[in-house]
């Protein structure tokens, strides 16, 4: 049990995915504007990553090593990861249409997001068991999620701040992540 607490703690704050390994940037500064949109794609990483971390574990040890196939290891997480994206696309779609159309071309760039391909490998690397995966995989979403939103919020905040022309736009928004990400490096330090 201890261990497992402490790979949580430590998939969401110490070795965040996206603030320490900085996998998953593409969607953390387009995504990171309004918190209902940080939200909606917090939590759709959270469904794809957890599921793509117990499939691909299940893919990897039951399928690809058993056959010799385990070159392919990459091309058959892609393929899973792609089709989890594709059910949480058609699900927002019909259920959340303002969602999907606020999260726009970087919910289907889930699928080309390093950070849930990078989570994948990582289980299998780690020598997780499948629990192990399960838990690191949602932990590590978790601390995606929880990064997108703290920069949303941050970032909601400049629209009624003074910021020098020169810094407005992307020039604040990438000082304000290189921030975020220091204040996560701290967390290093605790252990």
């Amino acid at each position: 049990m201890e261990s497992y607490f402490a790979l949580i703690i430590g998939a969401i704050f110490i070795n965040n995915i996206l603030l320490a390994k900085f996998l998953g940037n593409c969607p953390f500064l387009g995504v990171s504007k309004k918190m209902d949109t940080a939200i909606g794609m917090s939590a759709a990483v959270v469904f794809v990553l957890t599921l793509a971390g117990a499939i691909t574990w299940i893919v990897d040890n039951y399928i690809l090593q058993p056959l010799g196939i385990g070159y392919i290891q990459t091309l058959a997480f892609i393929l899973v990861i792609a089709t989890l994206v594709q059910f949480v696309e058609l699900f927002l779609r019909k259920s959340i249409p303002t969602l999907y159309k606020s999260l726009g071309i970087f919910l289907p760039l889930i699928t080309t997001n390093c950070a849930v391909l990078g989570v994948a490998i990582l289980n299998i690397q780690q020598g997780f068991g499948l629990l192990e995966s399960v838990v690191f995989s949602a932990a590590s979403a978790s601390g995606f999620g929880l990064a997108l939103v703290l920069f949303a919020g941050i970032r909601e905040r400049y629209e009624i701040s003074r910021i020098p022309k020169a810094l407005q736009g992307t020039g604040i928004g990438l000082v304000t992540a290189g921030y975020l990400a220091l204040s996560f490096f701290a967390f290093k330090g605790m252990i």
